[in-house]
């Protein structure tokens, strides 16, 4: 991804935040000058556990097509005395006809919301031993308390204010129809280094083509201020 493209992904994000009406925590707002001036002790929470703005194509190249705006706002780190939340939480923005690929979550459990917009539209398959989709079992998940059964491939709709629980090796593919979706994740810890398996290679934070001057750090690019 270009890194003006990122730029004008994040200050969209902060616009559609305000016409959702969601306040953001004081760190989705730090430029880059605002993380040198500050006082790196007092937010070491956020750097360490990368607390922030993850915007991806999945190694794709078109992000318009394949990507996901995200904000991390809570996490915690397994086994760590200093950060022992065993929970995270994410704001997830996703464009119209954008997808997110098929993938699961070795070891998280998450529920994944449609806080408002358009539907958030998603495909769902358990992995078999060799990490491959089963075609064959159908699901059944929990959606807002209600058990559904659902088959593989077939696509679930979730209307705004509907939620589902997705248990980890549960591939999943999302996208959002008829508007963008505004949407939310629930989750056990999350670590993106180590806990996702996608179906069809591709990777997880973007390559950057420096084309403009950095304005917002992703959460993924910290290490500049260690």
């Amino acid at each position: 991804m270009k890194r003006s493209q990122i730029n004008y992904v994040i200050d969209k994000a902060h616009a559609i935040a305000q016409t959702f009406r969601v306040c953001l925590p004081e760190f989705a707002y730090f430029t880059v000058d605002d993380w040198l001036q500050r006082e790196r002790d007092n937010w070491q929470e956020v750097v360490d556990l990368q607390l922030g703005w993850d915007i991806t194509d999945f190694g794709r190249g078109d992000f318009n097509q394949t990507g996901l705006t995200l904000l991390t706002m809570r996490n915690g780190a397994l086994g760590s005395a200093a950060y022992p939340k065993p929970y995270a939480e994410k704001m997830l923005q996703i464009q119209q006809d954008q997808q997110t690929p098929r993938h699961f979550h070795t070891h998280k459990m998450e529920d994944i919301l449609n806080r408002g917009g358009g539907d958030l539209c998603m495909q769902l398959a358990r992995a078999n031993e060799a990490n491959l989709c089963d075609d064959q079992r159908v699901i059944t998940v929990s959606v807002d308390g209600q058990r559904r059964a659902v088959k593989p491939g077939e696509t679930l709709v979730l209307k705004p204010g509907q939620g589902i629980c997705l248990p980890p090796r549960l591939y999943h593919r999302f996208w959002a129809e008829k508007a963008f979706v505004l949407g939310w994740e629930i989750s056990m810890v999350n670590d993106d280094q180590h806990d996702n398996h996608f179906l069809e290679p591709g990777g997880r934070f973007p390559a950057i083509e420096e084309d403009e001057p950095v304005k917002w750090l992703l959460c993924s690019e910290y290490a500049v201020l260690r």
